[in-house]
Formats: C-alpha cells, sequence, structure tokens
C-alpha cells in the first residue's frame, strides 16, 4: 500500500513539473534558440501547408525523456523511473488534448468547453499567440493560467447575462 502512495506521488510530481519544464522550454528554448521550430505555429493557419508543423518537433523534445525513463527504471535498480516516465506521458496526453485538439481544433473531438476554467486557458493562449515574433511573449505556460484571464471570463460572462 506504501509503494502505490508513493509511486502514486511520483507520477503527481513529474506532471506537476511538467508544467514547469513547459513553461521554461517554451519560454526560453521555443522562443529561444529554437525560434526555427517554434515560429510557424505562431503563423496564422491559412499560411501553412499541411497538417504538421515543424513545432511539432517538439513533441520528440518531451517524449525521449519520458522513453528513457520509462527504459531505465525497467531496466535498473532505479525504478522510480518508471513512475516519473509515466507522469511525463500522462501530461503530454493531457498537453496534447488541451493544446491541439481543444485550443488549436487540430482534431475536432470536442469544440467548446464552457467552464471558467476553459475559458481562462483559450484567453491565455490567445495572449499569448496574440505575438507573432520571438520577444515580447506572454502566457508560455498551459495548465496554470494566470488570474488576469480569469477575470476576463467572468466580466464577460457577467456583461452577457445583464444584455
Amino acid at each position: 500500500m506504501i509503494s502505490i502512495l508513493i509511486n502514486s506521488g511520483i507520477v503527481l510530481l513529474a506532471f506537476a513539473g511538467m508544467e514547469f519544464m513547459a513553461w521554461f522550454t517554451h519560454k526560453y528554448v521555443m522562443h529561444g534558440f529554437l525560434w526555427s521550430w517554434h515560429e510557424d505555429h505562431h503563423r496564422p493557419h491559412f499560411h501553412k501547408e499541411g497538417f504538421f508543423e515543424k513545432n511539432d518537433l517538439f513533441f520528440l523534445v518531451f517524449a525521449i525523456p519520458s522513453a528513457i525513463c520509462y527504459i531505465l527504471g525497467t531496466a535498473t535498480s532505479l525504478g522510480f523511473l518508471l513512475y516519473v516516465g509515466i507522469g511525463i506521458s500522462i501530461y503530454g496526453l493531457v498537453y496534447f488534448l488541451i493544446h491541439d485538439v481543444y485550443i488549436h481544433q487540430r482534431f475536432k473531438w470536442f469544440r467548446q468547453l464552457d467552464s471558467t476554467y476553459s475559458r481562462a486557458i483559450l484567453r491565455a493562449h490567445g495572449a499569448h499567440h496574440a505575438h507573432v515574433t520571438k520577444e515580447a511573449g506572454e502566457s508560455f505556460g498551459l495548465l496554470v493560467v494566470a488570474k488576469k484571464y480569469y477575470g476576463q471570463y467572468r466580466r464577460n460572462k457577467q456583461s452577457m447575462q445583464t444584455e
């Protein structure tokens, strides 16, 4: 029972740590020295050719450490790494569902979630994409959203109810 709790805790910590890693990588790598991979993601969709973007290469940036954790966690005495890999994988799945499916509608699986949190995510990501250069960006995370994006939703929702 204790090992289940510990392993579950490792998965949750790895998942939470990935939000920081995603923010850090987005701000300092994607909008830094690997802007050439990420730039097409900031271009309007009508300028894109095909389904894939160079930005999709970042899937590998996060998938490789997860795979290494799976391998080392099962093949060595470092079994905890398996659970780190699981946490990274779960974050990757959540990131894909929220970013690629929900926000960018690359797949038409679900259209519009209507909650304060989902609207805040859309507003924060929209603010991020308002910048088309690698400088002067904002809102580099995905799941942790600044309070100002929640406030916009509340004001808009209240004004819609009074009309």
